[in-house]
């Protein structure tokens, strides 16, 4: 699922709105102050949650972390190391007033990536559960991160910064830190 939307489209669900709007006014402040935007992917890696003995890494080996309706949202990530060589490169390369998705370039659905993350991490497939029941413990923005996130495109940092992610596709990601956290 590649996507050029901005991942801040103006249509999200009316409940995600006060978020986005913060986040919009948060970014209008900093390119209007000539500073440079970056909005990352979800952060896998080490020394995050998303890693081997990391908090979420470890809810999704114990299938603590279900597939949410028809788990239709679409998230983009990022490893940690590649966070830090766009954050470099803009620095370097970037035009001040500009906004960049810092992300790998498969976006995924939550019902690929994250049966492919239980299977790294050793654990049971994710089950299902329904958005009402979701809703209960996780509320509307868990529901909406599952079911209606859009991903991003990293398309403009790689043209405009010469970036280039050393992990282009989270399976490689999260296939290398299964291997590098297995025991041996």
């Amino acid at each position: 699922v590649k996507t050029e939307q901005d991942p801040l489209d103006p249509r999200p669900p009316a409940r995600m709105r006060p978020v986005l709007d913060a986040i919009r006014h948060v970014e209008q402040a900093v390119t209007d102050a000539g500073g440079i935007a970056l909005r990352y992917g979800g952060f896998y890696g080490p020394g995050t949650g998303l890693a081997p003995g990391g908090d979420q890494w470890e809810a999704v080996a114990a299938g603590k972390f279900p597939i949410v309706g028809d788990g239709g949202g679409v998230w983009s990530f990022v490893h940690i190391d590649d966070a830090a060589t766009a954050t470099v490169a803009a620095v370097e390369r970037g035009r001040t007033g500009e906004i960049y998705n810092v992300c790998d370039d498969e976006p995924a659905h939550v019902r690929e990536w994250l049966p492919a993350l239980a299977e790294a991490a050793g654990g049971r497939q994710p089950r299902h559960v329904p958005r009402w029941v979701a809703r209960l413990v996780a509320g509307e923005h868990g529901v909406a991160m599952m079911c209606e996130s859009r991903g991003a495109s990293n398309a403009k940092a790689k043209r405009e910064l010469g970036w280039t992610p050393r992990w282009p596709s989270w399976r490689e990601g999260f296939a290398q830190l299964a291997r590098a956290g297995a025991p041996g």
